[in-house]
């Protein structure tokens, strides 16, 4: 239950998220989303994501005492941060968007994480369960997934009694995933994966085999419980982006091929493409099959492994580029192509004490544009973990990333 006060809370906060909603810059916003979506070339999407300082942008400015209450206030909060606090390109809906709890997790067993004694949750380290694969692979199990509609209805009813006349509630579904290696490396440490790929191959294709199945079996299960919905718009993409597209269908969803798909597996960046190739492409290659269109990448290096891997997935649309490729070079594969440059820069420009060095920003970010000409181009600031709680700061850094890719990048 939800008290008077809470509840005016909320709906003051709805207010503000249906007038950024509605307003004709949001409409210029979308265009651009929308553009991109179409593989045209117009001006590119500029955001600073917040994903790793909650603390500072959303818990600080968090109002409501009830647990029900603080959900729905912090759900709309995080959608309102971007545009808000940082005069950013996210894109905002006129609906309150709740995503589908469907999940995934392969193996069955939960890693065992140490984190620092003083609370923070920014950094961990993996206690290894599985330290030898070859004796150890016995306790991975083929994991489990699953579907929680009932919680889902009771969010869309809460928030609908609350301010559904200003915000309907509406379940969105977020980007399939299909994560083995990520999972594999909590489980077991990066040492112990990597010498498993020379010390116990047969074993680890076993095991990769086994979480393979179990994302083709979710995705069954998703169509045959005709739990699907339509990926298209504002629904959420993995790595923060947005499903904008024209390829795939917006009023229904009966196959995983009618949505988008996110892979990645930045845990074998340091591999080589060989050895990507023999030991992640062909489950990937799988699960591919099954999505509509593919955003691919976290942190890795895709730039050694797209030629002769990546590049054969002809349904991938959106590629991210982190500050470890060679920009240039991912620049010149994606060049003239529909898939979009998807670049995550170098976070320390913003997250170094003192004040902001706007000469050193400013030619950052003109050798990511000149590398992303001639892309569909996408920014988004990830791996950024403060901003020192100063929301000028975070709108200052927007403002010169969009001035430089006005200036230096070309379509």
């Amino acid at each position: 239950m939800i008290n008077g006060k809470d509840r005016e809370i909320l709906r003051q906060v709805a207010y503000r998220k249906a007038s950024f909603a509605h307003s004709p810059e949001n409409d210029l916003i979308m265009k651009k989303w929308q553009a991109l979506g179409r593989s045209e070339k117009t001006t590119p999407t500029v955001r600073l994501l917040f994903s790793n300082f909650t603390d500072e942008v959303i818990d600080k400015r968090m109002k409501c005492e009830g647990d029900e209450a603080r959900c729905l206030e912090r759900m709309l909060l995080s959608s309102l941060v971007g545009r808000e606090l940082f005069g950013d390109d996210t894109p905002l809906s006129g609906t309150f968007d709740i995503p589908r709890k469907i999940w995934a997790h392969p193996f069955g067993i939960k890693p065992d994480l140490s984190r620092p004694e003083n609370g923070s949750k920014k950094g961990f380290h993996i206690n290894p369960v599985i330290e030898n694969y070859e004796a150890d692979a016995v306790k991975l199990g083929k994991g489990s997934f699953g579907a929680d509609t009932e919680a889902e209805d009771r969010l869309v009813e809460s928030a609908d009694v609350v301010f559904g006349d200003i915000l309907p509630a509406r379940l969105v579904m977020p980007s399939l995933t299909g994560a083995i290696t990520n999972p594999l490396v909590m489980l077991s440490g990066m040492e112990n994966y990597y010498l498993a790929m020379y010390d116990a191959p047969d074993t680890l294709h076993r095991i990769m085999e086994n979480a393979t199945s179990l994302y083709e079996e979710f995705y069954d299960f998703l169509e045959r419980e005709r739990l699907l919905l339509p990926t298209v718009g504002t629904a959420p993409v993995a790595q923060e982006s947005f499903a904008f597209c024209s390829e795939l269908p917006e009023d229904r969803a009966v196959k995983t091929t009618d949505c988008w798909g996110f892979l990645e597996s930045q845990e074998t960046t340091a591999v080589s493409p060989d050895t990507f190739g023999e030991f992640v492409f062909p489950y990937q290659d799988r699960l591919v099959k099954r999505f509509g269109l593919l955003s691919y990448g976290c942190c890795e290096r895709v730039d050694a492994i797209f030629p002769d891997y990546l590049s054969k997935w002809k349904n991938l649309r959106k590629l991210s580029v982190s500050p470890f490729n060679d920009e240039n070079a991912v620049g010149e594969y994606l060049r003239d192509t529909n898939i979009v440059y998807y670049s995550k820069p170098r976070a320390e420009f913003v997250t170094m004490p003192g004040p902001l060095d706007e000469n050193a920003l400013i030619k950052y970010f003109r050798g990511v544009c000149e590398a992303a000409s001639g892309c569909l181009f996408e920014i988004a600031q990830r791996e950024v973990g403060t901003i020192f709680g100063d929301y000028d700061r975070g709108r200052r850094y927007v403002e010169i990333a969009k001035e430089c890719v006005g200036k230096y990048w070309k379509p």
